[in-house]
C-alpha cells in the first residue's frame, strides 16, 4: 500500500472525517465523498487506513507500566444504569495522598488512547480516573465506528452525570488529595466544561476542543480553566467568541490557546490529524495547570 504523506492530503478529507466521526454522514455518504480524493494512486481503502486511528502502534504508557499501578474498577451510576467500569491509574509506592484527575473520552467510548492519556497524567504525579460511559451498553466494543454508534444510543446528560460520579468517586478515594480536576477531549471537552458548571468542588477544568456550556449558566462556573483549541476546528471554534465573552463578563479565571493550523482531535497521536507541537505544547501546559491547581 502506498505510504501517505500527510502534507498531502487535501484538508478537506479531515473535513470530511471529522463529520463522519462526529455522526453528520453515515459511513456510505462519507466513503462516496471520500473517493473524490483518491486521485494520484491513492485508493480509498488506502485513505481510509491512513486516516483512522492506529492504536496499536501508538500507545506511549502501557497498561503494566512496572511504575504505575493500573486496575479497573466500578462505580455507580447515579441514573439507574449500573456500575460504570473505569480505569483507576496512579504511581506505584506514591507517598501521601494524590491530586486527581478526571479523564473523559471522545464519543466512542473509553478506546485505547484516552485509557493511555489516563495513564500518562499518572506518570505526572496524579491519580487518575478514566470512565467508560459506553458500560450500560457492554463497553468501548473494539473499533470506533462502533463505539461511537453506541454512544449516539446514550443520553449526554445521564453521561455528565456518570462522569461527575467519577469525580467524586475520586475525590472520596483514599488516595486521593481531594483535590481534583478533570481534562476531556471532544465529547470530554463539553463534559470539562459541564463539570466545571456543575461541580462546584471541581478544583481545574481542562477542555481540548469541547462545546461550550449553556451560556446562562456560566455565572456558576468556579473551576478555573485552561481551554485548547485548534485553529482549523470550525464547527467547535463557532461557539468560543461568545463563550469567552460570557467568561469575560462573569469576571471567571479562565486562560486558553488557539493552536495555529491544528484540526480538531490535534492532541491524538493515533490518527492523521495529530499535530506534535500543538499536542506537546498544550500537554505540557495541561500538567503545569493541573499541578498549579490542585496542589
Amino acid at each position: 500500500m502506498k505510504k501517505i504523506d500527510k502534507n498531502s492530503i487535501d484538508p478537506e478529507v479531515f473535513k470530511l472525517y471529522d463529520a463522519y466521526a462526529h455522526n453528520k454522514m453515515e459511513r456510505r455518504e462519507f466513503i462516496e465523498k471520500l473517493s473524490t480524493y483518491a486521485v494520484g494512486g491513492l485508493t480509498v481503502a488506502s485513505l481510509m487506513s491512513f486516516i483512522m486511528p492506529n492504536y496499536s502502534d501508538n500507545i506511549v504508557i502501557k497498561a503494566d507500566d512496572p511504575a504505575l499501578e493500573t486496575e479497573t474498577i466500578t462505580y455507580q451510576s447515579p441514573d439507574g444504569g449500573g456500575a460504570i467500569k473505569a480505569q483507576l491509574s496512579r504511581p506505584k509506592n506514591a507517598k501521601g495522598k494524590l491530586p486527581g484527575i478526571v479523564v473523559v473520552h471522545e464519543n466512542r467510548g473509553l478506546n485505547p488512547h484516552i485509557a493511555d492519556v489516563g495513564r500518562r497524567a499518572a506518570k505526572e504525579g496524579f491519580i487518575t480516573i478514566s470512565p467508560d460511559a459506553l458500560t450500560p451498553l457492554g463497553g468501548y466494543p473494539g473499533n470506533d465506528d462502533d463505539g461511537r454508534a453506541l454512544q449516539s444510543k446514550r443520553d449526554k446528560n445521564e453521561m455528565l452525570n456518570d462522569f461527575i460520579a467519577a469525580f467524586n468517586y475520586l475525590k472520596n478515594n483514599d488516595e486521593c488529595s481531594g483535590n481534583v480536576g478533570v481534562v476531556g477531549f471532544c465529547f470530554g471537552g463539553w463534559v470539562s466544561n459541564m463539570m466545571a458548571v456543575k461541580v462546584s468542588e471541581l478544583k481545574a477544568a481542562v477542555p481540548f476542543y469541547g462545546g461550550q456550556p449553556p451560556l446562562e449558566e456560566v455565572p456558576n462556573i468556579q473551576a478555573p480553566l485552561l481551554l485548547h483549541f485548534g485553529e482549523l476546528d470550525e464547527r467547535v471554534n463557532a461557539g468560543w467568541p461568545d463563550y469567552e465573552k460570557a467568561l469575560k463578563e462573569n469576571d471567571k479565571d479562565y486562560e486558553a490557546h488557539i493552536y495555529p493550523n491544528a484540526n480538531h482531535g490535534f492532541h491524538n497521536d493515533t490518527t492523521p490529524r495529530y499535530d506534535d507541537e500543538a499536542a506537546k505544547l498544550a500537554w505540557g501546559r495541561t500538567i503545569e495547570f493541573f499541578k498549579k491547581h490542585l496542589s
